[in-house]
């Protein structure tokens, strides 16, 4: 199964953390990534601390925990490519009917993935 199909198919909770550029870490609940067709992955985020973060770091870590029993889910890293400010494709790309209605500024940021493991245990990659 795909990223894109796991995402589109698997219900659950989201937490997006990133830093500054002095190490200063922010976590946030976050929606399930969208992804685009050159396989980049996008939230859409408000002007606040984890898209301020991006700006001096475009590091960042994705966390998703899957509904239901035990302790299934990813986390993947990421780094930040670009953004859109404003976009048209925001409002295609929103899942939850209230957002359309925020008056602040929202951006579409775009990463690449840099790695992706499980959510319990590890790859054996040594890293």
């Amino acid at each position: 199964m795909t990223l894109k199909d796991y995402f589109e198919k698997t219900a659950g909770t989201g937490v997006l953390s990133t830093a500054d550029s002095k190490g200063n870490i922010n976590t946030a609940v976050y929606s399930r990534p969208h992804f685009t067709e050159d396989d980049k992955l996008a939230f859409i985020m408000r002007d606040r601390l984890s898209h301020r973060n991006l700006g001096s770091n475009p590091h960042a870590a994705y966390l998703f925990m899957e509904e239901g029993p035990g302790y299934k889910g990813k986390r993947l890293y990421l780094r930040m490519v670009r953004e859109e400010k404003n976009a048209d494709q925001i409002e295609a790309l929103q899942r939850r009917k209230y957002a359309k209605e925020v008056n602040e500024d929202r951006f579409l940021v775009f990463f690449e993935l840099v790695k992706e493991r499980p959510l319990v245990g590890d790859d054996n990659d040594g890293q």
